[in-house]
């Protein structure tokens, strides 16, 4: 008992630096952002006394149902498309030799060498209506000249696939490096074709990758201000956007608080969702 408890300790003093991190950098501003959510705003841009609901109440208004749609929506659709093209990709990284196993991993890297900022202001000239990809469309004869690439949700979907897709290789290729690749080809001695093998062997295999790809993807886009900021427009405005107007423009905190708690609920769903889920997969598990 006495070796139980000083591993206890050992174990909470360890982790103490970390909790008292997150509760600090993390927990205590939330709170406070759940408090200033329940204040009314004053005419001078600040927070007014007393408590109030309004704010809350007034998260119903079409306009904002519209954005929370929209901004659920671009989410789902960006993890999805990232997750289709990050698959294969992190197969064959892990089954391509070692010498162009890192020339790959390089060029998936490279991006993050050039500045966030820089690279969407890229698409930006690049989806522009002089812009390179716009002129290839119209010359080949897949759009007309008067379609716009640009200031629209599509352009944001686009955009975010672009930034966050090495986010879902990079997992999805650690889960495939370890996964035992000898079972796709017993899946085939026994009858199974190739893409049967890789939905129902490969993929259950590197289940838990798949997983932190996906909230790799889909967390930070829900939260996403920068990219429909430069290249949405009022058509592919999101909920980070409307945070950003009550904070800078409208000078409304308590209205951008209310706003912040959507998403950080919207952001807290899928992790809980994730955990009760793995809980139940492992309980079978422990009892075996």
């Amino acid at each position: 008992m006495k070796r139980e408890s000083r591993q206890k300790v050992r174990e909470s003093l360890v982790s103490f630096p970390s909790l008292f991190w997150l509760s600090l950098f993390f927990i205590v501003p939330t709170l406070f952002v759940f408090a200033i959510a329940l204040k009314p705003a004053n005419p001078y841009g600040g927070i007014g006394s007393g408590w109030t609901w309004d704010n809350l109440r007034s998260l119903v208004n079409p306009n904002y149902l519209a954005v929370a749609w929209r901004t659920l929506w671009i989410s789902v659709l960006s993890a999805a498309v990232c997750i289709v093209l990050a698959t294969p990709i992190g197969y064959y990284l892990a089954r391509v030799t070692a010498r162009w196993k890192g020339f790959f991993l390089m060029l998936i890297i490279v991006p993050f060498w050039t500045n966030f900022l820089i690279r969407i202001f890229a698409w930006k000239v690049l989806l522009h209506p002089e812009g390179a990809i716009k002129k290839a469309l119209a010359f080949s004869g897949l759009i007309g000249p008067q379609t716009s690439l640009l200031y629209n949700a599509g352009a944001v979907v686009l955009v975010t696939v672009y930034t966050f897709l090495p986010f879902t290789i990079l997992p999805i290729y650690a889960a495939a490096e370890k996964f035992d690749f000898q079972l796709l080809e017993a899946a085939r001695d026994l009858g199974a074709k190739r893409l049967q093998a890789f939905a129902k062997v490969f993929l259950p295999g590197i289940r838990r990758g798949l997983i932190t790809a996906v909230l790799f993807v889909f967390i930070p886009a829900l939260g996403s201000y920068v990219i429909p900021d430069i290249v949405g427009g009022p058509s592919g405005e999101m909920i980070g956007n409307k945070i950003a107007q009550r904070v800078f423009v409208d000078r409304n905190l308590p209205q951008a608080s209310a706003l912040s708690i959507v998403l950080i609920l919207s952001v807290l769903a899928p992790l809980v969702t994730v955990l009760v889920l793995q809980r139940k997969r492992d309980k079978p598990e422990s009892l075996l």
